[in-house]
């Protein structure tokens, strides 16, 4: 699917799950006939068992619904989460799930990372908060904090065309008949916001989020602002930031001070002097871990997504971001993450002179090498034809042929890319 620009839209930026939530958990419930959600992991807590709620809901009623699971991040939802949704005609699917060795789930690479919603062909989320109480504040200390997107008009078909094509794809790989699309009129113009489904795959586009950041940074004439939860991006990335930093654009960086996973945080920091010497801005957030990956660039462009800037989102895994041109969204968004810089952040600060020692001279050089082939790299790594389990109903009971077919999938290339 190529991406392509839409105009007449709608874009509400949606933080943290206290927004998210009840946001898309109503959505759901409204739906009159199609529900489609993928999303890396669902947990069996207080919000897993909302979003169960939400869904059984909506196809108790007869809303067909589509739901796909990743089975790395969402491994070890229980047969009591599954059965009630199963039995109840929704189409669960796992994306590439495997056994335990010795207790460790060993499928860490090329995972299912998107987190989208298309309810109805109106209205879709697109982000990177997952269905988990750890994105509600009241987890405590290491609750995550992040962004995600309601979207209406026009980009509704591009994203509901993009999740309904991996759909039938899936469908017509296992010989199941395909139900009919409901008929329904185009999206209306529902705003003034021009937006762009971008995703990234391992088959036809492999760096299309990753060139959409560069082609931002390389044209930004006044400022950029990343907040990105695990930062280690690739060499062109890199550099594209360091150059519109010397051309006296103000770059700033938002990024991880309380990390939920601490290699997150050293491995952004090694990239630390050469980006600081170049007179970027870097912020660490202390608050609480951070789950951001969104992006603002001069007056009008911005981006929220799963995706991100970091080897396993930009080289092996499944994304899927929005980028959209409006001035009021990137105001928006802006003012919220500079208002996190204000109260919630300590700068890292630059040492004048100091230079680097021996050790850091060879740390870096080592890194930057990473980093200007991690993409070649990658490709080296084990690959296969992902496998999507389906989750049929408990003890056997007869599913309705039309309700089972090809259940949520992903966009890998039947070749295994």
């Amino acid at each position: 699917m190529k991406a392509r620009w839409t105009e007449g839209n709608r874009a509400r930026l949606l933080e943290n799950g206290e927004e998210f939530f009840p946001t898309v958990f109503a959505a759901i419930r409204a739906a009159r006939f199609e529900v489609i959600l993928e999303s890396f992991i669902v947990f069996d807590d207080k919000v897993g068992r909302q979003l169960q709620a939400a869904l059984l809901h909506a196809a108790r009623r007869g809303v067909q619904v589509d739901m796909m699971v990743d089975g790395f991040g969402s491994g070890d939802l229980p047969a009591a989460f599954v059965a009630p949704l199963t039995s109840s005609g929704v189409r669960l699917r796992s994306f590439d799930p495997s056994s335990r060795v010795f207790g460790l789930r060993m499928n860490v690479l090329r995972r299912m990372h998107r987190k989208i919603v298309v309810i109805d062909r109106e209205r879709a989320f697109v982000g990177g908060i997952n269905y988990a109480a750890d994105h509600l504040q009241d987890f405590g200390p290491l609750a995550k904090h992040d962004y995600a997107v309601e979207l209406e008009g026009p980009i509704v078909e591009e994203i509901h065309s993009f999740a309904r094509s991996v759909v039938r794809e899936e469908a017509a790989r296992e010989g199941q008949r395909q139900r009919h699309d409901v008929a329904v009129q185009q999206p209306r113009a529902a705003g003034d916001v021009q937006a762009l489904l971008v995703t990234r795959d391992n088959h036809e586009h492999e760096n299309d989020i990753e060139r959409h950041y560069r082609a931002a940074i390389r044209t930004a004439r006044s400022r950029v602002l990343i907040a990105n939860a695990y930062f280690f991006p690739g060499y062109r990335l890199l550099r594209e930031i360091q150059r519109a930093a010397r051309r006296g654009v103000d770059v700033r960086l938002v990024l991880q001070g309380t990390p939920d996973m601490p290699i997150a945080k050293s491995a952004a920091s090694w990239l630390y002097e050469h980006l600081l010497r170049d007179g970027v801005k870097i912020h660490e957030y202390l608050k609480r871990p951070m789950h951001c990956k969104v992006a603002v660039v001069d007056d009008d462009w911005s981006t929220v997504g799963s995706s991100n800037l970091d080897p396993l989102s930009l080289a092996l895994n499944l994304e899927a971001n929005v980028v959209l041109r409006s001035a009021a969204f990137a105001t928006q968004l802006r003012g919220r993450l500079e208002e996190l810089i204000a109260t919630e952040c300590v700068e890292v600060a630059t040492t004048p002179g100091t230079g680097l020692g021996w050790w850091q001279q060879l740390r870096s050089l080592v890194v930057f090498h990473f980093l200007r082939k991690f993409a070649v790299w990658a490709s080296w790594l084990p690959r296969h034809t992902p496998r999507l389990h389906a989750h049929a109903p408990p003890d056997g009971l007869p599913a309705d042929e039309e309700r089972l077919h090809g259940a949520g999938a992903a966009t890998e290339s039947p070749h295994g890319r």
